[in-house]
């Protein structure tokens, strides 16, 4: 309270509440009238007296001290002032028409008041990690620390932090670096930025994964490179003869972005083999390396044989990224020092306050604590989502495979319109990120958007994916004219399905058997090697049939009314609209006979 008036009591004195000279009321009188005790006013006014901001007068009472006069300058009347012009026609003429706005989805700065905001890298407060960052910065603090990192040492980067980059997190990556391949960046971003500054100009062609990161290739535009945009699948980028003749090819392999898919071992040494055969350069968006715990690490392109060729861009884990905005670059000393001049003349070196307090954090083993905890969570949430997807399955979506990471890439049927989904989605209160700003071709595909977890509970993810399959069939209830097949009665449903033998695909696009034993049992297996195993029990009532699963599906009872078309059966809603599908074929015991 005593610094809320004391920031109150400043901004009087700027604003000439109290101008120079001005008398201020008593603590007493001004205690009564804050409603707060004389004690924290007498305090407060101290403090402002020893910076200086009052003054006493003996008898007198507490003054404004005429030192504090605000000198404001008026504007000049100029003729033909009257006319009022915000110079738009003037300033237009010089910007640069590649400078033209960001194409990139815009979160909604109110995105925590949705109760499910599904969207990648906005971090619930429940991530950051407040005690352990203030103990960093409370170090980084002390007297020794400041003399040391606020001298005037040039652009050179806090060689603690460095050190602890080189020796606990790069060696993670299988990457080993001198102080001299080392750059700290404000984030990223900047990485990225002052690589392509770097490396690029107006004759360079640069490949670039089609989707991906629209800031990427706002960059590129910047520098007037020939840009090919080279797709993506489920195992990463295509290295194929379409990237030949190119001078850079910038990949982000760990978790491609946006689709969250990991580059295969296999194409990863087929594009180093590639980048030595036909000379040219790799950039390595290594976003979220450290968040793969679904699968088995990959090594860093950098790491590999030809890495040499590798300008290799990072950052501190993404849940810290909007407050210490740190990021860093490992490349060739030639490339990190053309890097540090363009750095010095533009942003210069980040904050040296942060880079020692990221040091400490760092040092004091707070990251790794810090990742582990991030690691469960976002585990914990992302298997949360794959099984909410998989129970509710609206409109028969699938998913990219991902090892990790924050999120899912949603691919709908083709004719699904996701921007329609997007605003029927946000009516309900749900934000989903669309798709269609991570392709360069503004034709590119409509049925696709993007899930995360990073920014709501568990808990609620669920309830989130329920009320966002209801909106989509509702969207599909109001567009479909199509007929829907006819469901199958009580005693022919029975007679078919004993003893049958499902073949299914889950949202994340394992194969699924399921056997229906005659004596109401249920088996299933699920995965290419038929590694995850549930059993449970089925049966037909009022026409419908029903299915509980042990663990599957939450181990919750459902009933679905069923229709066949030659060897395919459809699962119908309560409307009688197709919510999921599979083949059906003869169980294994039946074939025999």
């Amino acid at each position: 309270m005593q610094e809320q008036i004391r920031r109150r009591v400043i901004e009087a004195i700027y604003a000439e509440v109290f101008p120079a000279g001005s008398r201020l009321p008593s603590s007493r009188r001004l205690s009564k009238e804050l409603g707060v005790s004389r004690n924290t006013v007498f305090l407060a006014y101290q403090q402002l007296i020893s910076e200086g901001h009052l003054e006493t007068r003996e008898r007198s009472g507490l003054y404004v001290p005429q030192t504090a006069a605000v000198r404001r300058l008026a504007s000049p009347a100029l003729p033909g002032s009257e006319t009022v012009t915000d110079g738009t026609e003037v300033v237009s003429r010089f910007l640069e028409p590649e400078l033209a706005p960001n194409s990139a989805y815009k979160c909604p700065p109110d995105w925590q008041r949705y109760r499910y905001p599904f969207i990648e890298g906005r971090y619930d407060r429940s991530l950051f990690p407040v005690t352990e960052w203030r103990e960093a910065s409370r170090l980084a603090l002390a007297v020794s620390e400041v003399e040391d990192w606020s001298l005037d040492n040039g652009e050179v980067d806090d060689t603690a932090l460095i050190e602890e980059i080189r020796t606990k997190l790069l060696p993670r990556r299988g990457i080993t670096a001198r102080p001299d391949e080392l750059l700290i960046t404000v984030g990223e971003q900047q990485a990225l930025f002052l690589a392509l500054q770097v490396l690029v100009g107006k004759k360079s062609r640069v490949a670039v994964e089609e989707p991906g990161l629209p800031e990427l290739r706002a960059l590129l535009a910047l520098r007037r490179a020939k840009v090919t945009h080279q797709p993506v699948d489920d195992s990463g980028i295509i290295v194929d003869g379409r990237l030949r003749d190119r001078d850079l090819v910038c990949v982000s392999a760990s978790r491609q972005r946006p689709t969250g898919v990991t580059l295969s071992l296999e194409r990863r040494q087929a594009l180093m083999a590639m980048a030595e055969r036909e000379d040219f350069l790799v950039l390595e968006d290594d976003f979220e390396c450290e968040m793969n715990y679904l699968g088995d690490a990959m090594p860093a392109l950098r790491s590999l044989e030809n890495g040499h060729r590798v300008v290799y861009v990072a950052s501190l884990s993404k849940v810290l990224a909007p407050g210490v905005r740190l990021g860093y670059m490992v490349a060739a000393p030639e490339i990190i020092a053309a890097a540090r001049r363009l750095r010095d003349l533009t942003t210069r070196r980040p904050s040296p306050n942060n880079q020692r307090a990221a040091a400490f954090f760092l040092s004091l083993g707070h990251y790794d604590a810090m990742m582990r905890r991030l690691t469960q969570v976002c585990a914990e949430r992302l298997i949360a989502l794959r099984d909410a997807l998989n129970h509710y399955r609206p409109l028969a979506i699938a998913v990219a495979p991902v090892e990790g990471g924050t999120s899912y890439w949603v691919r709908g049927p083709d004719g699904l319109d996701a921007s329609e989904v997007i605003r029927a989605a946000e009516a309900r209160g749900i934000l989903i990120e669309p798709a269609d700003h991570w392709f360069a071709d503004d034709n590119g595909p409509g049925n696709m958007f993007r899930l995360g977890v990073t920014s709501l509970p568990a808990a609620s993810i669920r309830a989130g994916i329920a009320e966002l399959s209801q909106a989509m069939r509702d969207l599909d209830d109001r567009k479909t004219g199509r007929s829907e097949p006819t469901p199958v009665a009580g005693k022919a449903l029975l007679a078919r399905l004993s003893g049958a033998t499902l073949l299914y695909k889950t949202v994340y696009g394992d194969p699924c058997t399921i056997e229906l034993h005659a004596d109401g049992r249920m088996s299933g297996q699920a995965g290419f090697a038929g590694e995850d195993r549930d059993v449970g029990r089925w049966w037909v009532e009022g026409g419908q049939w029903y299915r509980q699963w042990r663990s599957w599906a939450f181990g919750e009872v459902l009933g679905f009314a069923v229709a066949f078309e030659g060897d395919q059966l459809h699962w119908l809603d309560q409307n009688g609209h197709v919510v999921d599908s599979a083949v059906l074929a003869p169980a294994a015991d039946n074939a025999a006979q």
